[in-house]
């Protein structure tokens, strides 16, 4: 481990071609005179927060030399004339270079051993609000920003526990990026709680460009047949608090609003943060008709497509489902074509500027709706259906889930096409099997508390209890 010398003037020279001071147009470096002696810090551009640096500046340049005169080791210089309470010393220079990029302030002086770090840094950051993807009709309307400080301070702000503990770490060969685990220290799963620290420790990567999901990535167990999410994602303050208090444990990535909820299980996605912002009964009929009509809409268009696409089929009470008049498209090609439009519009939209979105949906919904039905390209049924099931999609919080449901609906649509009813029951049970097989960053497993068996825990997530309740 490489540690500062003696010599003043070579660790000025190491740290300067260390942190590269000339090369990086960011990296400021000023020399000072403290008590006669010389003097550097170095600081990032845009991280050093000016007031509190020239007050202590201001301060060191007034000492006299008699003050200093018999002090060697840098820890008796900061407990005498550094004021800021985030100060910390070290030798070593991994440890230095890695802080200063980080942000923090190193000091170096002449004839004292170490180097000061100084933690008065200002991260640029938007201001905290609501989530795009977690919005509610009541309840808090703040949400998690890029850095993972504030993020911490949302979280102490709803949890004033001593017992609340906040596990930094690094990843990232190269990036160093700040990944904490939170979680009550009264309440976690311990053996959980290894296995996610064996598995940061193990990470091998340069960095972490993508945020939580390099994380993700990283950690997860590699299934990539397998549709369904492995992990569960908040950016909102009071789920992962409520997440926390429940036991499990929350991952903050540095540089990405999104926060890791572990463990995931199959039945958490069932849940969603508007439950508990209207009284037991009315977020339990929410939750129950959003797990229905999520498995419905695994369903809907495969069964009216082996309903209809045969003559004579239909039963008489089923009548009202209407078989959808001849079209230039076969009636499969219809809802697959459809399934891939609605997906392109997804995507257009999220491209498309805020001052245009309002007339690229007409657009889209006039051009692909009417014209598409009067060129007898697609049927209004097919359209009906389809919109159907999309809607049911974006009642899903969690966009993984719901993409994983899309493609077993086409793939039980393509099933049900090629082997008809034979398809459709081959394709139900090997989305069963997925499910069962679906292998978790940690926990125990994607099907709990079902297997295995808890049934408070069950009772838990499939009806909303009242909070008093539940905290006991």
């Amino acid at each position: 481990m490489e540690q500062l010398s003696n010599y003043y003037d070579d660790n000025v020279r190491h740290m300067d071609t260390l942190l590269g001071v000339g090369r990086n147009c960011d990296l400021v470096a000023r020399d000072l005179i403290i008590g006669g002696r010389k003097a550097r810090i170095w600081v990032i551009d845009g991280y050093g927060r000016d007031a509190i640096l020239e007050r202590m500046g201001a301060f060191w340049l007034s000492l006299c030399p008699e003050q200093v005169r018999t002090l060697t080791q840098m820890q008796d210089f900061a407990d005498r004339f550094i004021t800021f309470s985030e100060t910390n010393v070290t030798c070593d220079l991994v440890d230095i270079s890695t802080s200063v990029l980080l942000g923090k302030t190193l000091l170096l002086v002449e004839g004292i051993s170490g180097g000061a770090l100084m933690d008065a840094k200002n991260y640029p950051t938007r201001s905290v609000e609501e989530p795009a993807d977690g919005k509610v009709l009541r309840g808090a309307h703040d949400g998690f920003v890029e850095a993972v400080v504030p993020n911490m301070a949302l979280l102490r702000r709803r949890i004033r526990d001593p017992l609340l503990t906040m596990e930094g770490h690094k990843v990232g060969g190269r990036s160093r990026t700040d990944v904490v685990l939170c979680y009550m220290d009264d309440r976690v799963d311990r053996k959980l709680l290894e296995q996610l620290r064996r598995k940061l420790d193990n990470i091998d990567v340069h960095s972490l460009s993508m945020g939580q999901e390099s994380l993700a990535e990283a950690i997860r167990p590699k299934q990539w047949y397998n549709p369904f999410p492995k992990i569960r994602y908040t950016e909102r303050p009071d789920t992962a608090a409520a997440t926390v208090l429940e036991g499990h444990i929350v991952v903050l990535v540095d540089n990405t609003p999104a926060v890791m909820l572990l463990p995931t299980t199959v039945f958490d996605y069932s849940q969603e943060i508007n439950d508990f912002y209207f009284p037991p009964l009315v977020g339990t009929y929410l939750r129950i008709l959003r797990m229905t009509m999520m498995i419905l809409s695994l369903f809907i268009t495969p069964m009216w497509y082996l309903l209809v696409n045969k003559p004579n089929r239909m039963p008489d009470w089923l009548i009202f489902l209407a078989k959808p008049q001849p079209c230039a498209l076969p009636l499969l090609a219809q809802l697959l074509v459809v399934e891939f439009l609605i997906d392109l519009l997804k995507l257009a939209c999220l491209n498309t500027p805020n001052a245009l979105s309002n007339s690229f949906s007409m657009l889209g919904a006039l051009v692909l709706g009417n014209f598409a039905v009067q060129a007898k390209w697609l049927t209004p049924e097919v359209l009906v259906y389809m919109a159907a099931v999309s809607i049911v999609g974006f009642s899903q919080p969690s966009f993984e889930m719901g993409y994983a449901v899309k493609l077993l609906r086409m793939m039980l649509l393509i099933l049900s096409a090629i082997f008809d009813f034979w398809g459709l029951l081959g394709g139900t049970l090997l989305i069963i099997w997925l499910i069962a097989d679906n292998r978790t960053v940690v926990g125990p497993g994607y099907l709990y508390p079902l297997l295995p068996f808890n049934g408070k825990a069950l009772k838990r997530l499939l009806l909303r209890e009242p909070i008093g309740k539940h905290n006991t």
